[in-house]
């Protein structure tokens, strides 16, 4: 079905206000992949950076707030919600390569679809950390999950792109992306070099609903246990697909609910160590 005229109107509008972040975005994948990973050893484990790591880097630099490249919040919020636009087809990728390993996904039985109840236990810390630190309603979103991909789609789904808790999981996604990536990578390492874990477990604990993490992770495995290499790759990336698909539902019907009952009760309490009055939540 052709579009409308109403349609082409839309589009070219869009085009007309955000050809800067597409020529941009472009531009950071060319110095990003150009510079390539780095792989720092350190001590038993190693350190690797990948390109997204500059791209982050490159796109943080360049907002109002320092370079004033892009001079406009309205630009920026235009860019936020292009995010999710744009990892989609890594999330496809993720499960064609998951399907091409089905026998090796089979075998891991179970384990791969209840990994995902695991990542609730950070919310009883890192949600009260949060309101510690003085977040209000973004806590939720920054803390009910890992926060990547689907996260953010489900949050601006629940929530709206503008509301506190997208903006919680949208400022998660950015520093995981640069600090989550070096950390997971030094982190494997170390627990590979115990010996406590087979390189199949490894594999599967690299997905936890974290693409880029995912990468770094199974990169540092796959140089530890070449010998499991195709083994430890279709492992993570089933993994990953179903945290993604399973995440969905863990976040929707536990970690929200979760996150916001903590949130009633623990708010009024952190609001008043702070001095400040709470503020009563409709949610």
């Amino acid at each position: 079905m052709k579009p409308s005229t109403s349609e082409y109107a839309s589009i070219a509008d869009r085009l007309k206000h955000e050809w800067s972040l597409y020529l941009l975005g472009f531009l950071f994948i060319v110095i990003a992949d150009s510079i390539g990973k780095l792989v720092i050893p350190v001590g038993k484990g190693m350190f690797i950076i990948f390109p997204i790591f500059y791209s982050l880097f490159l796109g943080m630099l360049i907002g109002p707030d320092v370079l004033h490249v892009l001079k406009s919040n309205k630009t920026v919020n235009r860019a936020s919600k292009l995010v999710i636009v744009a990892i989609l087809p890594f999330i496809a990728k993720l499960g064609i390569n998951a399907g091409a390993s089905i026998e090796v996904v089979i075998k891991a039985g179970p384990a791969l679809f209840l990994q995902e109840i695991g990542n609730l236990g950070t919310i009883l810390i890192g949600l009260p950390i949060a309101l510690l630190l003085g977040l209000k309603r973004e806590a939720i979103g920054a803390t009910h999950s890992i926060n990547r991909e689907t996260n953010l789609a489900l949050i601006q789904d629940v929530y709206g792109p503008d509301s506190a808790e997208a903006r919680g999981t949208l400022s998660v996604y950015i520093i995981g992306g640069m600090l989550g990536t070096i950390y997971f990578g030094f982190m494997v390492s170390l627990i590979a070099s115990t010996g406590l874990f087979h390189p199949y477990s490894l594999g599967m604990a690299s997905g936890v609903g974290a693409g880029i993490m995912m990468a770094s992770a199974t990169a540092t495995l796959v140089e530890i246990f070449p010998k499991f290499a195709k083994e430890i790759s279709a492992l993570a990336a089933t993994s990953e697909t179903l945290s993604g698909v399973t995440g969905i539902y863990v976040a929707l019907f536990i970690g929200l609910p979760f996150c916001n009952f903590l949130y009633r009760h623990l708010e009024p309490r952190f609001a008043r160590l702070r001095g400040e009055t709470a503020v009563k939540e409709d949610k």
